[in-house]
């Protein structure tokens, strides 16, 4: 039986002036463990047609850039730098939604399929909601609750696990386009799903970062590859 082929679009130093790709080992290893077979994207124009046409699943990965001004709440924009990675990933997303082809985002992942799908963000978590908890601390661990009913939860079945924190912006603004499927302690939207998409999941935390480890979320990379089988 044919592997699923996963796309992984690949992040780059944008603090050091975006001159490499960089993606963690963990979401090719997280991809292959499910039975999938993982190949990076780089930021060329010329594969987007490939990647929307030719592979079967695709991996939004994680990373801190600029999202457009109107994809943030009214008066805020990112304080991210910008990246040639925006009108590549995009227009890969953008094909996969619209082939109904399954996608899963991580971190800045879940935030470009919540945007393109009427969503907004905070480019500050701790400005907009003072009394969340901190969110932007890679090695920090928190709880949050899973909807039961949702896609992730049939995935996961748990309907509470402890997950990393590594972001500083966040969904905001929910548009009905798009479930919250999980939330953090203090409020804060930890993964999404777009309604009319039968596999679009977002998740606000690196399961990367598990890929090795036995950990329940790493299911969410069986899910991609079973939904792309």
């Amino acid at each position: 039986m044919r592997q699923p082929r996963i796309a992984i679009i690949l992040d780059e130093n944008t603090s050091t002036g975006g001159t490499r790709y960089e993606a963690a080992k963990g979401y090719f290893r997280g991809v292959s463990k499910a039975g999938g077979l993982p190949f990076g994207i780089p930021y060329l124009p010329e594969v987007v047609d490939i990647v929307v046409n030719e592979f079967d699943g695709l991996v939004s990965v994680g990373g801190r850039f600029a999202y457009p001004d109107d994809w943030y709440i009214s008066g805020e924009i990112s304080k991210a730098p910008p990246s040639e990675r925006l009108d590549v990933e995009r227009a890969i997303v953008e094909g996969f939604l619209e082939k109904d082809k399954p996608i899963l985002g991580i971190c800045a992942g879940m935030q470009m399929l919540a945007c393109l799908n009427g969503c907004r963000l905070t480019p500050d978590l701790r400005a907009s909601f003072p009394t969340a908890n901190e969110h932007d601390k890679r090695d920090h661990l928190h709880a949050i609750e899973i909807v039961p009913e949702s896609r992730l939860g049939q995935i996961i079945g748990r309907p509470r696990i402890e997950v990393n924190t590594f972001h500083r912006e966040a969904v905001a603004h929910l548009s009905p386009a798009v479930l919250a499927s999980a939330y953090a302690e203090d409020g804060i939207v930890e993964a999404v799903e777009v309604v009319s998409s039968s596999f679009a999941i977002g998740l606000q935390w690196h399961q990367e970062l598990f890929a090795d480890a036995d950990h329940p979320g790493n299911a969410v990379f069986r899910g991609l590859v079973e939904a792309a089988s």
